[in-house]
């Protein structure tokens, strides 16, 4: 039997979530050569140099153009998915794409376009998935446990490290809202556990603007869904908790009822409480922010991407990147978000900002043009 040919990989983004990944592919068998872009040089090459990589650009189309490519992850920051997404696109490469694809609903249409149009099999990264606990549920609920989706809620509750990480590094914050950047994730979460019932046909939404007025992003925001066949979704975001929260990043309750029984899910990390003398600092904490946190008590394992161990990371950022890994190398079907799926959260998400904006319910579907002309108005 012939020896599968190794494949080349293309980190896009060298940060704390690139670094992860590409510290995964490096133990990887299948994967052969690693090459780097990230815009902060000093962030690339040191990434570089303690993976080993093969090569290094501050220029992602170099890198993306590269002969030995096959394959691409682009986990740049936030708002700056699309270029590098429509490059590895153009070479025909297989893509992981950190959510969301774009913060502007039409960028996201056109980067959704082009994946399609060239048949890239091309995934979303929505880390939550790969846990256990969400794992098993997924699987009662397709194995009929509780019957016919009727109603679903879902709360998340978070320190606000996470605005304050994100706004950093642009002035653009019009899109940076709690649930394009944050919320999306347990919005994924709820849509992908209630499958084929999760068929929105409205919104209504409302949001809080007092906190974190001064990065010029909402504090919170909860709404109503509105489902085809008659069921309710509520989801809600708050990402304005002091600092000093114990919550790493995320604290989630989520509870879903069928017409045949009930999924109660009770995530907020309250099972595992670390109390010291010693400050336990932030857990998401990239090169050149300061966020002066003096946090003593820890909700440990709240950091979605999982914990290290000797060096290693844990959890289901380790499970995702490498179930990733086998998609592409040895064909595995995988619970990753499509980008189809992806590209409906930005939508969800955003028309949620929509309905906050003009305090009234949103019809859905709603086009992505119809959406931004409305939210830049």
């Amino acid at each position: 039997m012939s020896e599968k040919k190794q494949l080349g990989l293309a980190v896009v983004g060298c940060g704390v979530v690139g670094r992860m990944r590409a510290t995964l592919a490096r133990d990887f068998p299948g994967i052969g050569w690693i090459g780097l872009s990230d815009v902060n040089e000093s962030v690339g090459h040191k990434l570089r140099d303690d993976i080993n990589a093969d090569f290094y650009s501050n220029d992602f189309r170099e890198l993306i153009a590269r002969p030995e490519v096959d394959a691409v992850i682009i986990a740049t920051s936030t708002w700056a998915h699309v270029e590098p997404t429509l490059a590895a696109v153009d070479q025909g490469h297989m893509l992981f794409i950190e959510k969301p694809l774009a913060t502007d609903a039409r960028e996201s249409a056109q980067v959704l376009a082009a994946i399609e149009a060239a048949g890239i099999d091309a995934v979303v990264g929505y880390t939550q998935r790969f846990r256990r606990r969400f794992l098993v549920v997924k699987q009662r609920i397709e194995n009929g446990q509780i019957g016919e989706f009727t109603a679903a809620t879902v709360r998340a509750f978070m320190n606000r490290m996470a605005p304050t990480g994100e706004t950093r590094l642009t002035q653009d914050r019009r899109f940076l809202s709690p649930m394009v950047v944050s919320g999306t994730h347990s919005l994924d979460m709820s849509m992908w556990l209630m499958g084929e019932a999760a068929k929105p046909v409205s919104v209504y939404a409302r949001s809080t603007e007092k906190i974190l007025t001064d990065l010029g992003v909402k504090d919170a925001t909860f709404g109503l869904f509105q489902m085809e066949d008659g069921g309710m979704f509520s989801m809600n975001i708050c990402w304005a908790l002091p600092k000093v929260w114990p919550g790493a990043v995320y604290g989630l309750e989520i509870g879903i009822v069928g017409t045949e029984g009930v999924i109660d899910i009770e995530d907020t990390h309250r099972d595992v409480i670390l109390a010291s003398e010693h400050s336990q600092g932030p857990a998401y904490n990239p090169e050149g922010l300061n966020l002066e946190a003096q946090r003593n008590v820890d909700f440990l394992t709240s950091f979605p991407p999982g914990d290290v161990y000797a060096g290693e990371l844990w959890g289901p950022m380790r499970e995702e990147t490498n179930n990733w890994f086998q998609r592409i190398y040895n064909k595995k079907q995988t619970p990753h978000a499509t980008a189809a799926e992806g590209h409906r959260n930005l939508i969800l998400t955003m028309a949620m900002d929509l309905s906050a904006k003009e305090k009234r319910e949103i019809e859905l579907p709603i086009t992505a043009d119809e959406l931004m002309e409305r939210l830049e108005a």
